[in-house]
């Protein structure tokens, strides 16, 4: 009965697109609180889950910094949870492209299990179920930090859905990209993913110093001179950096390698690359600091963001080629039935 509204379409919708980068913009905003809460270890400021203490405005959150950070965690991450529903609602009343609508009503879900994984690392703490490990917890934090990532592109691939460029196929998105191009990209998001969950793995295992210097893992040495889980796991990371930055060359080589891969994605490029040089920077830094927590979050953040551009990227170069509101079917207006003339007789 809903299946055809009268009002969806497959054109650009101007305030459809701002409502895509205002949430994209408060996501970032949530990615931030909640690498600054892990930063400083405050993610059990609160033992109770869904309240805070007991209340939706505790006594302390504005004054005591653990409380402000984790409070302030959930509360952002509840306004995502109802952008997601309002653009749910938006696609489903306005938009004719199935796919679209479909990603919609995944983010909705994405970010409701986003909520249940941050509730289980607060109610599953060894804090609160009194284990003598907190690997149950720990677990919950990793599968939240990676969840976060998939709700971050998500809401990337729908931004962009909606955007005047994608739906006009137009600055270079006229024609179809390389193979070469998309599998490059694909390859390059799929690294950079895994690359996170190291790092949120390390981050949660309290092991980002596990290796207190860079470059080097000891002195005089690449490798490590004793090993363990937190020693071993950071390592993984330092190696997924490198693993990390010859996939992106090989992917901005691809495009910048292709001339209608660079006018269509070549600005994006500069941006990853950018991007890239500030993280590895970023990465750094946070060792020299001694895990300073502000360093820390903005390395996380930045890791968000080139994961971001780069599946921004990718997803543009699956464009196919041609106006995206050209390409929304239509469902046959029904043929009117021929008038009969009345027979007459004589």
């Amino acid at each position: 009965m809903f299946s055809r509204l009268p009002n969806r379409s497959g054109h650009y919708k101007p305030w459809l697109f701002l409502y895509c980068v205002f949430a994209l913009c408060w996501i970032t905003v949530l990615l931030y609180a909640g690498g600054f809460t892990t930063s400083i270890k405050a993610g059990m400021a609160f033992l109770d889950w869904p309240l805070s203490n007991g209340s939706v405005n505790p006594e302390g959150w504005l004054t005591e910094t653990d409380k402000l950070a984790e409070h302030s965690h959930r509360l952002l991450g509840m306004k995502i949870g109802l952008l997601s529903i309002g653009l749910f609602v938006w696609t489903w009343a306005r938009e004719s492209r199935d796919w679209v609508r479909t990603l919609a009503r995944v983010l909705v879900w994405l970010v409701v299990l986003q909520g249940v994984l941050g509730g289980a690392r607060v109610r599953f703490d060894q804090l609160n179920i009194m284990t003598e490990h907190n690997l149950l917890a720990q677990s919950f934090a990793v599968a939240h930090a990676c969840g976060a990532m998939l709700v971050l592109g998500l809401l990337v691939a729908i931004t962009l859905a909606s955007s005047r460029r994608w739906i006009e196929g137009s600055r270079g998105l006229g024609g179809t990209q390389s193979l070469g191009v998309k599998r490059w990209g694909i390859i390059a998001t799929s690294i950079i993913f895994l690359q996170i969950l190291t790092g949120a793995i390390m981050r949660h295992a309290d092991a980002g110093l596990a290796i207190p210097q860079f470059p080097l893992s000891a002195p005089g040495s690449l490798l490590p001179h004793y090993w363990n889980f937190g020693v071993g796991i950071h390592f993984v990371h330092r190696a997924g950096a490198i693993v990390v930055t010859v996939a992106l060359l090989m992917f901005l080589g691809k495009i910048w390698g292709s001339p209608r891969a660079r006018q269509a994605l070549g600005y994006g490029a500069l941006i990853v690359t950018f991007a890239l040089a500030l993280q590895i920077f970023l990465g750094a830094l946070t060792i020299w600091t001694v895990k300073n927590p502000y360093a820390a979050t903005a390395h996380h953040l930045v890791g968000a963001f080139l994961l971001a551009s780069t599946w921004g990227l990718t997803f543009l170069a699956h464009h196919r080629g041609q106006a995206a509101a050209a390409t929304v079917q239509q469902r046959p207006s029904p043929e009117p039935e021929p008038i009969q003339e009345p027979i007459q007789t004589y």
